[in-house]
């Protein structure tokens, strides 16, 4: 049995998420902010999207921002789009949001890069996009590299550490889509939009064991 917890808080995708979960064999998955019920759970799924202060403060209103803190230290834990950015220091969105501070790092405006202008690049940075596998993860089994992925976002993530990043995409410069350490695995794409391969990543999340 394999019991999946998708932390609620008010914020994302979250029964899109649920279902392609269930779609890849997850035995029970429940949308949740009921810290017991996630405690219980076998693996986390932290999802995200709109604003990152509106997610943050929804997160600190929830008492997710505590407990992530204390999951990424006991099961695996999958973060998905401003999930991601979230684990992250600080981000220049809404005029400058603290994240969760889980790993060094900042999320960028695509707009202050000048090549995006140069190439005349539409923010959001929306649709299918080809993402590189920087190093292997067992997350990546039988995903080709280089496989297209789904995005919607118009911040990116530069952890200050480089080994943090699994998976790198270009958008006017790379940047990067997946960061990995331990038991913690976050994507910048939206693997349940993102046909087989983000189904496969999905399947393989339930399979890790880190």
């Amino acid at each position: 049995m394999t019991s999946v917890a998708v932390l609620d808080y008010g914020m994302g995708n979250l029964h899109s998420v649920a279902k392609a979960l269930e779609h890849v064999g997850a035995t029970k998955v429940v949308i949740t902010d009921d810290v017991a019920i996630i405690r219980a759970a076998d693996r986390v799924v932290l999802p995200g999207q709109g604003a990152m202060r509106d997610c943050m403060a929804a997160m600190h209103e929830h008492g997710i921002a505590d407990l992530v803190d204390e999951l990424i230290h006991s099961k695996p834990l999958l973060g998905i789009c401003v999930g991601m950015q979230a684990m992250l220091t600080r981000s220049d969105e809404n005029g400058g949001v603290d994240g969760l501070g889980l790993y060094p790092g900042h999320v960028k405006f695509f707009t202050d890069v000048p090549a995006v202008d140069a190439q005349r690049l539409k923010v959001p940075h929306m649709g299918w996009n080809t993402v590189s596998q920087v190093r292997e993860h067992p997350l990546w089994d039988g995903i080709a590299d280089g496989s297209r992925f789904y995005f919607v976002h118009s911040y990116y993530c530069q952890p200050d550490d480089p080994a943090l990043s699994v998976g790198s995409c270009d958008y006017g410069l790379p940047f990067s889509c997946a960061i990995a350490k331990d038991n913690v695995f976050a994507v910048q794409f939206h693997p349940e939009k993102s046909a087989h391969d983000g189904l496969r990543l999905l399947q393989n999340f339930l399979r890790w064991n880190p």
